[in-house]
């Protein structure tokens, strides 16, 4: 814990310092709209550069504003998509490579479509608050470009789809609030959007639903540090990703440094800082390289409920695609929808829930067993799974659980559950033998798993197993028993 709260710090302290030096021009940063709509339309200077993305030696070319032929020079096709990527705060002030690598990623798989970064460098590479500022001043200059497109190409505004990370995020929102008329652009993506002096906003102040036909965000890193998180946690769009719960990610902690380092040289450390912030755009960039494995997520209250299991449902669009392929659906209220990933691409995991029925025949006492557990499917095999229970075992109840896999096992046709027992445990064990009676015989007390149920989120199938030997359905410590696929003569839902 200690480790993460230290990570979350050197990415924020830098953001803490400035914005309190500049924290009287906080009501500034976050003025009204009609403070920035007095520009002169389609000025001639805009500071935002917009490069379109070619597969020259060059890798872009500029488009102007009011100057038709760098169109054609550049090889704009108005007839196709616009995807404009949008990049946030600039420490370095310099353009990012995930910015060419998910312009190549964009046009590699749907190359009928002109890619555009818009390069906002000299308003970003400055202390946050003021960054924060221009914000406004940099989504209002998107706007004028894509009503000069509609104005001198008849480009519709309604094929834009805007990537914006972090601080681009909102500035991609204020692009679509911006524009003129009543229709709005296609669509807006955030990546992990800013929460400093954005958290609790109105939703004019920041990246909402109405600043596009249709809005989603992916938040990767809203672990909150002195009160400030680097990601917003509250929900922005249509369809809000949390990844692995959103406030951290796999793969980020601060003991990876050395292989940040090993990959990336002294940059490693800054890679570190950021690794969980910056997870949403390498989510993003997944979706467009493995068709494949496109991530599922779903929707539920709270990360806790999902660890449950109890949240795998696809009926009435409860679950969704992360990334580019999301299916797009405008809701009148924002949906949550969670998902675990894996710490590298592709990062698609498969999710089920598992339901076990298990009674305690010590009456009064709670164990707390260590599980494992082993599937056998008709792709490949699952062994020596931990089952992530909880709560201590009492009585006769049924408890419910998340597992994920990294590989597509197919169907699953057997289950082996093992109960981890160690010498400690028999010993234990024995004692409650000794000093408790059980009442059946002499046989010795144990716990009774009646049934395994299980649902597969990303197929939806849903399976039962009994055990193999109702003659011997007693678990005990160290014991491993076999459950085989049966009929659920209670009919329950999963």
């Amino acid at each position: 814990m200690k480790s993460l709260q230290l990570l979350s710090f050197l990415l924020l302290s830098c953001i803490i310092i400035s914005a309190n030096a500049y924290e009287g021009k906080k009501k500034e940063a976050l003025g009204s709209q009609s403070e920035h709509t007095t520009a002169k339309k389609y000025q001639r200077n805009l500071e935002t550069k917009f490069r379109l993305y070619t597969d020259t030696a060059e890798g872009s070319c500029r488009v102007f504003v009011n100057q038709l032929e760098t169109l054609d020079k550049c090889g704009f096709n108005a007839s196709l998509p616009l995807v404009m990527i949008v990049h946030g705060w600039s420490v370095d002030g310099i353009l990012e490579s995930w910015i060419w690598k998910m312009a190549a990623a964009l046009k590699s798989q749907h190359n009928q479509m002109n890619v555009i970064v818009a390069d906002w460098l000299t308003l970003a590479h400055q202390h946050y608050p003021i960054a924060v500022q221009n914000t406004r001043t940099t989504g209002q200059e998107i706007a004028q470009f894509v009503e000069w497109l509609e104005e001198s190409v008849q480009f519709s505004r309604s094929n834009v789809h805007l990537i914006g990370y972090s601080l681009g995020a909102h500035v991609s929102g204020f692009a679509g609030s911006f524009i003129n008329g009543t229709k709005k652009i296609g669509r807006i993506t955030g990546l992990d959007p800013a929460g400093p002096l954005f958290e609790g906003m109105s939703p004019t102040d920041r990246l909402s639903p109405d600043d596009a036909n249709f809005v989603d965000a992916i938040h990767t890193f809203t672990k909150q540090h002195m009160g400030l998180s680097v990601g917003i946690k509250q929900p922005v769009a249509h369809f809000d990703f949390y990844p692995n719960g959103g406030t951290f990610q796999p793969g980020c902690h601060i003991l990876h440094v050395y292989n940040h380092i090993a990959q990336y040289g002294i940059n490693g450390i800054a890679q570190t800082v950021k690794c969980a912030h910056e997870r949403s755009v390498h989510l993003f960039i997944d979706s467009l390289l493995h068709k494949d494995k496109q991530s599922t997520a779903y929707w539920c209250n709270d990360i806790n409920t999902f660890n449950k299991g109890l949240c795998l449902n696809c009926r009435k669009n409860r679950c969704n695609t992360l990334g580019y392929n999301i299916r797009e659906e405008r809701l009148p209220k924002s949906r949550r929808l969670f998902l675990k990933t894996r710490a590298r691409m592709p990062f698609k995991v498969y999710h089920y829930q598992f339901k076990i029925h298990i009674v305690n025949e010590i009456e009064g006492k709670q164990i707390e067993p260590a599980f494992t557990m082993s599937l056998a499917g008709t792709k490949e095999d699952a062994k020596k799974l931990h089952i992530p229970l909880v709560e201590g075992i009492t009585g006769n109840k049924t408890y419910s659980f998340l597992i994920t896999l990294d590989t597509d096992i197919g169907d699953i046709i057997m289950v082996k559950l093992k109960w981890e027992g160690t010498p400690v445990w028999e010993n234990i064990w024995d004692t409650f033998q000794t000093i408790i009676p059980w009442r059946k015989g002499t046989r010795r007390p144990g716990l009774i798993v009646k049934a395994i149920r299980v649902k597969a989120g990303e197929t939806q199938h849903k399976y039962t197993f009994c055990p193999q030997s109702i003659d011997n359905i007693h678990l005990h410590p160290s014991q491993e028993k076999t459950f085989v696929s049966c009929e659920d003569h209670f009919q329950r839902n999963i």
